[in-house]
């Protein structure tokens, strides 16, 4: 069986206010918290995500899809599709969805457990979540599809 290259990922935790980005690699099947993009009833920053995709040279984009708990879409559901829709024909990369439930609960439960062992020193914020759910999104994808 053929190795499959290593793939580098962008990922994205969409919200109404923030975008979280995290960035990922099929090398060691993880990720990492990256930045927040703002996000208004204008739209995303585009530029912004222009800028990292360029900074970071990525393969494809996975992107986050909230639905219920059960398993019924939303308005939020629409939205976040719509947005990776935008972004495929934007960028011009391969974009990816995945079921991002409970990774925002996730995200803070993680990031509480390094500010109480002392490995974060900053408060847990919206933006932390963001990035942190960005991560979580990402690793499931890598995990499903490509572990190493």
């Amino acid at each position: 069986m053929a190795e499959q290259p290593a793939l580098t990922a962008l990922g994205f935790d969409f919200g109404l206010r923030r975008i979280g980005v995290a960035v990922g690699t099929t090398v060691t099947g993880s990720a990492r918290d990256l930045t927040v993009i703002r996000n208004t009833e204008a739209g995303p920053d585009w530029a912004g995500i222009a800028s990292l995709i360029s900074e970071w040279r990525p393969d494809l984009a996975v992107v986050g899809v909230p639905y219920n708990m059960d398993g019924s879409r939303s308005d939020l559901t629409v939205r976040a599709e719509r947005f990776a829709r935008q972004l495929a024909g934007r960028s011009g990369l391969r974009v990816e969805t995945v079921d991002e439930r409970l990774s925002s609960r996730e995200a803070e439960a993680s990031l509480k457990a390094e500010r109480q062992d002392g490995r974060r020193k900053r408060s847990v914020d919206a933006g932390a979540v963001d990035m942190r759910a960005a991560s979580v999104i990402l690793e499931r994808w890598l995990a499903a599809e490509h572990s190493p």
